[in-house]
């Protein structure tokens, strides 16, 4: 488990500045998509509140006067007006004699056609059929100063004089009516004048003698005193815009109230009449207005509403008549030009959850109430279109979060060759040379010089390949003191080997001690000879194991190991086990020395021996100091001594390294424990069979 947790932690710099670009990344990635969420929730619910501020905005629009002259003409468009079609006012009449009170209800009404040069036109009747089947004709024009018929004059072609023609189908109705002035009209210069249309039948020739004016026909109008240029020098003869109002008896409407007690109004043939009106200057000269010059611009219709809607959404307008809807109008919301938008956005954008999105259509009602019924109004919206215009949005807004994650990608990528790329590849060989400095030494095979620099990294590997080169440097020295080491160890060997084999032969009886431990320097010799290393040659040497009485030569050991006071425990009965006498000796002999060194003057070490069915016990133990804890396996390690200057005293810390050593070569143990009064070493070997039971 260490060694991979050991191995990812090599690779700790490169995951977290890798890791670092990823998470600021992804934090960019997130704080996208999050604005995207909050503009989505932030236009769903502008959206609601502006369709709802568009139903409010209609209904207030359809209220006024204007509105419910649209509600009550749905049809009316620009066709109409230019063919003179009449409207149908949300007035009961309109007071004709008053220049006020009939221009506020025509201008309140949006009923007037504007035409080029000043002129307008509004025609029209009232919402009431008990005021009357009349006709109103509203409007202005620009003229000179107005000539007047002279009363009693049988020809009309010497003033100015509105012609009028009402047409229904195969019917058609004609009015000439000249202008006249009141009598005491006289006004102040700059306030106008004022007169009357006197109203008569159309004949064909120009001679009106025996005319009779119609009464029912009643007509106004007013000029400016004001000229329509301002910097005209001549006040009196200047332009100046006049307004005139007309009521016509329309034999037709007249006769479809008197015929029933409730007329149905307005008539259904109301779109199918046309007027046409002319202003004629004295003489046969061109009309000076007429409402079939081209040029017209309509007033307020139901169509105009259409320019509150937004794409996607819908209004319906349907007429409430004795519980029954009939439709009126369906007007549609202008289709926006659309911006090209990323299908993956909008995508996203359709995904990103909202709260108030409960369903994403909304309808909207009310109700208009006019002099002839009521209308319902139903607006329906839908708050998905939200998402197209924000996808166009963010689409146009994505290069700059595209342009943050490429400056991400780009530093990453600096960072990745110039830094990361040149750590990895001082990793890979810094790995590399600690496991060849642990096993063959091949230190020549690494070079650290192509990784230098002068930055840090390129400081530190320069530091490196300092310390590389004096390490293969101390390592060329160490294999010359270890070669010159082990030719010290040949030459010792052979100069001890030969003086042995003499003393070996004057000592020949093998029950002479000399001649014990002449064998035992004997096989010492063999087992250090041609080794590099006193460990190495401990490691490799090669026991004979046979059949040894342990409890007659822990006797022994007991008597020749030239210690004083070695008590001898549980040795009564013969113990064979599987030993090299030699080898063995030894481990005793290096655990009874260090016992001796450490126990006190006067105590006494003692060899304690038990056995089980498997395995034979001896415990080595004397009074002294205790061992620290963390120490009890460690001096068992080749070199270890709590002696300082050991080496120059000949104690080279190998005592226990060679008795663990020579323990685990004949399948025993060693052990070293602390009691309440020293330290006990306990030995274990397997056990043999007696000799003499073979």
């Amino acid at each position: 488990m260490n060694r991979p947790l050991a191995w990812l932690a090599s690779f700790r710099l490169r995951i977290l500045l890798r890791t670092s670009f990823l998470f600021l990344a992804v934090v960019v990635l997130m704080m996208t998509v999050t604005v995207l969420q909050e503009e989505k929730q932030r236009s769903n619910d502008n959206y609601r509140s502006g369709l709802l501020k568009t139903k409010e905005q209609i209904v207030a629009r359809l209220l006024h006067p204007a509105g419910q002259l649209a509600l009550l003409n749905p049809r009316w468009d620009a066709a109409s007006a230019a063919e003179g079609r009449p409207l149908l006012l949300p007035f009961s009449a309109i007071d004709f004699d008053d220049q006020n009170k009939a221009r506020n209800a025509i201008e309140m009404a949006n009923c007037l056609t504007q035409f080029p040069d000043h002129g307008s036109l509004c025609i029209a009747i009232g919402n009431n059929p008990w005021a009357g089947g009349y006709l109103y004709i509203a409007g202005t024009f620009a003229s000179g100063p107005l000539s007047a018929h002279r009363i009693g004059d049988e020809f009309l072609d010497g003033a100015h004089r509105l012609r009028v023609e009402v047409s229904l189908g195969e019917l058609r109705w004609h009015w000439i009516a000249p202008f006249e002035t009141l009598v005491g009209n006289a006004t102040g210069a700059g306030e106008g004048i004022r007169g009357r249309f006197t109203g008569y039948r159309e004949l064909t020739g120009r001679d009106y003698t025996g005319a009779r004016p119609l009464r029912e026909f009643r007509g106004w109008i007013w000029q400016n005193g004001q000229c329509l240029e301002k910097a005209a020098v001549d006040s009196e003869n200047c332009r100046k815009k006049s307004f005139f109002s007309l009521r016509l008896p329309v034999e037709t409407l007249r006769t479809a109230i008197l015929g029933s007690r409730q007329p149905v109004w307005p008539p259904r043939d109301l779109d199918q009449y046309k007027v046409r009106i002319e202003l004629l200057p004295p003489g046969d000269g061109a009309a000076i207005f007429s409402n079939a010059h081209p040029g017209s611009q309509p007033s307020f219709a139901l169509d105009a509403l259409a320019g509150l809607l937004a794409a996607g959404e819908t209004l319906s307008i349907q007429r409430i008549d004795n519980g029954q809807e009939t439709p009126v109008a369906q007007l549609l919301g202008r289709a926006d030009d659309e911006a090209p938008s990323s299908p993956l956005l909008a995508r996203l954008i359709r995904h990103l959850p909202v709260d108030s999105l409960d369903t994403p259509l909304v309808e909207l009602t009310d109700e208009i109430a006019t002099p002839l019924g009521n209308y319902r109004l139903q607006l329906n919206g839908d708050a998905r279109s939200v998402n197209q215009r924000l996808a166009a949005v963010a689409t146009r807004l994505s290069w700059f979060i595209g342009a943050m994650l490429g400056a991400i990608a780009v530093a990453w990528l600096v960072i990745e060759t110039g830094l990361i790329r040149r750590i990895a590849r001082l990793t890979r060989r810094t790995r590399g040379l600690s496991q060849s400095v642990h096993t063959d030494g091949g230190l020549e095979r690494y070079e650290l010089a192509d990784l230098r620099g002068r930055d840090e990294l390129g400081l530190l590997a320069g530091g490196l390949d300092e310390l590389l080169h004096r390490v293969r440097e101390d390592a060329d020295r160490e294999h010359i003191r270890a070669a010159q080491e082990k030719d010290m160890w040949h030459a010792v060997g052979h100069e001890i080997v030969s003086p042995l084999q003499s003393l070996l032969a004057l000592h020949g009886n093998a029950d002479d001690p000399s001649h014990r431990y002449i064998s035992r320097m004997q096989q010492a010799i063999r087992v250090l000879y041609g080794s590099a290393s006193p460990s190495e040659a401990f490691a490799g040497s090669q026991l004979d194991s046979a059949a040894v009485d342990l409890a007659i030569f822990l006797k022994t050991v007991a008597e020749h190991a030239g210690i004083a006071d070695v008590r001898c425990v549980g040795i009564d009965a013969p113990l064979f086990v599987r030993a090299d006498e030699f080898a063995l000796e030894d481990v005793f002999s290096h655990l009874l020395r260090n016992a001796e060194r450490y126990r006190p003057a006067d105590t006494p070490i003692t060899l304690s021996l038990s056995a089980d069915e498997r395995l034979a016990h001896v415990a080595v133990a004397n009074r002294g100091p205790r061992i620290a804890d963390d120490r009890l396996e460690q001096i068992f390690e080749y070199g270890v001594s709590d002696q300082p200057e050991s080496a120059a005293e000949g104690n080279r810390g190998q005592g226990l390294f060679v008795a663990r050593t020579y323990m685990a070569k004949m399948s025993g143990t060693i052990v070293a424990r602390n009691t309440d009064d020293g330290v006990v070493f306990l030995l274990t070997l397997p056990r043999a069979e007696s000799p003499s039971a073979r």
